[in-house]
């Protein structure tokens, strides 16, 4: 790992004594898709999650996790995060809220703590991939560990 530049997400899984592998990919400005990079990395679609961030009625913000192969149900979704509606927050304001940019958005490290929810499909794998918090960089580790770290909940989310 000598090569890769220590990401937030990186610093927080080091500090919570979390092991996991980074992996660099390479990637197109206009291709950030999930399936891309889970076919330069030779993983299948289950094992690799897309990181989206939606604000509920309230005005709080949701960290919704889920495989690049799937959608997310917003009626689900709502529902799993205690709100009557969720909707996705605008792609200009991400870096504001949660210190990443599209395309390397990770449920770790984010500069605020927020209500994080996987979808039940993490449930069926060992191993996991995410953002690394950057573009061309995805982290490697059990499932459960980053369930753990991230201090989520678990249900269906998906369509």
């Amino acid at each position: 790992m000598s090569g890769i530049k220590k990401t937030n997400a990186m610093r927080m899984l080091d500090s919570a004594h979390v092991d996991y592998e980074a992996v660099e990919y390479e990637y197109d400005e206009n291709d950030l898709d999930g399936h891309h990079v889970a076919e330069f990395l030779n993983l299948p679609y289950e094992e690799v999650f897309k990181t989206l961030v939606a604000k509920g009625d309230s005005g709080a913000y949701y960290v919704f996790c889920l495989s690049v192969d799937s959608s997310v149900d917003m009626k689900k979704a709502a529902k799993a995060a205690g709100e009557k509606r969720v909707e996705m927050i605008p792609v200009k304001d991400l870096l504001a809220i949660t210190g990443y940019i599209r395309g390397g958005c990770s449920p770790v490290g984010m500069k605020k703590k927020f209500k994080t929810i996987f979808d039940e499909m993490i449930l069926l794998v060992d191993t996991v991939s995410v953002s690394g918090g950057m573009r061309g960089l995805q982290i490697r580790l059990k499932a459960e560990d980053l369930v753990k770290v991230t201090d989520a909940s678990v249900c269906d989310i998906t369509a």
